[in-house]
């Protein structure tokens, strides 16, 4: 159940209220007793973390993020000397071949 904020128009009383969200809202002030009150529009719930804690990796250093990222690239680069690589030796074999596309037997 959340916590309304509520004021009095009548005599600018403030307070809060914790209620069922489908409850109406209450008018009548609890200070002054007029039917002058009005619930306002709150900020909303704050996050509540439960649980034994969080992830380590949720908050790197910069110099760790560096690290990473450059990792990433060699990966990156490694990668596409791979493919590279593979397409060379393709391309050799695709040229030993004769013209009706099977492969010359030894």
């Amino acid at each position: 159940m959340p916590t309304y904020d509520y004021i009095c128009k009548a005599c600018s009383h403030e307070w809060e209220l914790f209620q069922q969200m489908k409850a109406k809202p209450v008018r009548k002030c609890p200070d002054c007793g007029k039917l002058k009150a009005q619930r306002l529009i709150g900020t909303g719930a704050g996050i509540l973390f439960k649980g034994s804690g969080f992830y380590q990796t949720d908050y790197r250093s910069s110099s760790y993020k560096k690290g990473a990222e450059s990792d990433k690239k060699a990966k990156e680069e490694s990668k596409t000397k791979a493919k590279e690589a593979k397409s060379s030796t393709e391309s050799k074999t695709s040229s030993k071949s004769d013209s009706s596309g099977k492969s010359k037997a030894k």
